[in-house]
């Protein structure tokens, strides 16, 4: 997936009278210029995204430093990424990028659910050998934002970035089990869905009753319903509130899967699963929805 660097352009408005002087160092960065049309809340926003991709993992203190904007409103900025999955903060109070950056960011596989992710996975593909993914859900649809490939010729085909409708696909199914019926219902009833490989759900009821059993069983399962030939069984990623911060999958051909290996699969990946909600228990939610209430839109 091709991902760019970003660094802070906007220059800092030139006052009648000089700034006050600092110490010896690095030249500051400039600020977001306040006469530049549109939102000034806009250009902060991007100013602090294009600052993390840079130089993340920064404090706020870091922050207005650079920017030279007042903590205060950093602050309120910074609480609307974190929400809406732009940025994470760690243990220490720093900001670093979040999923949703993941698109515009150089650093992604420096996400912390990514490297907790690689480890995880590398010992579950050395118990199977298997294509290994993890997904996290972007509007509709899930995402690919880490893999870990088998070395069998004959595998699933796909990259980071990769993104298939989340009602489908057992990854999203996964994350979309945690939201009530009343929010499925809002966001998926009245509409056509149609899987990848062509098959037809009746209605959202259908959606409802596969919702349902994910719940009660704590997995999902695919059978062809994303690929042709293609059985994909998914496992919740956690933090410490119980949130779905992503899902492990594992991507199987069906000519290498029985009854026996099925169980053991499933086995070994919720159990991994749950090794990796350990490592980031201390991760916020992104793209987060109430139980009351629709989602918004992104």
């Amino acid at each position: 997936m091709s991902s760019t660097s970003a660094s802070t352009s906007i220059r800092r408005v030139r006052e009648r009278q000089p700034p006050p002087a600092r110490a010896a160092g690095p030249a500051p960065r400039p600020g977001v210029e306040a006469g530049r049309s549109g939102s000034p809340g806009v250009h902060a926003a991007l100013s602090v995204l294009e600052l993390l991709v840079a130089h993340a993992p920064l404090g706020l203190s870091e922050l207005a430093a650079e920017l030279r904007l007042a903590k205060s409103t950093l602050h309120r900025i910074c609480a609307v990424l974190v929400e809406r999955g732009w940025v994470v903060r760690d243990r220490e109070g720093r900001f670093d990028l979040g999923a949703r950056a993941i698109g515009i960011g150089a650093r992604s596989g420096e996400l912390p659910v990514v490297t907790g992710f690689r480890g995880i996975a590398a010992r579950l593909l050395t118990a199977h050998n298997e294509t290994v993914c993890l997904a996290v859900l972007d509007g509709d649809d899930s995402m690919f934002i880490a893999l870990e490939e088998t070395s069998h010729p004959v595998r699933l085909v796909t990259t980071v970035g990769n993104r298939t409708p989340a009602f489908a696909a057992a990854s999203g199914q996964v994350v979309l089990a945690e939201r009530s019926p009343a929010v499925i219902e809002a966001d998926y009833g009245g509409r056509l869905l149609v899987t990848p490989t062509g098959r037809r759900l009746r209605d959202v009821g259908e959606l409802q009753e596969i919702l349902a059993q994910v719940r009660r069983q704590g997995y999902a399962e695919s059978h062809g319903e994303t690929a042709e030939g293609l059985y994909s069984v998914s496992a919740p990623v956690r933090n410490d509130a119980g949130a779905v911060l992503a899902a492990m999958t594992l991507c199987v051909p069906t000519c290498r899967v029985d009854p026996a290996r099925r169980e053991a699969l499933i086995s070994d990946l919720v159990a991994a699963s749950a090794g990796l909600s350990a490592e980031v228990a201390w991760l916020p939610a992104w793209n987060a929805t109430r139980a009351d209430r629709p989602r918004t839109a992104l």
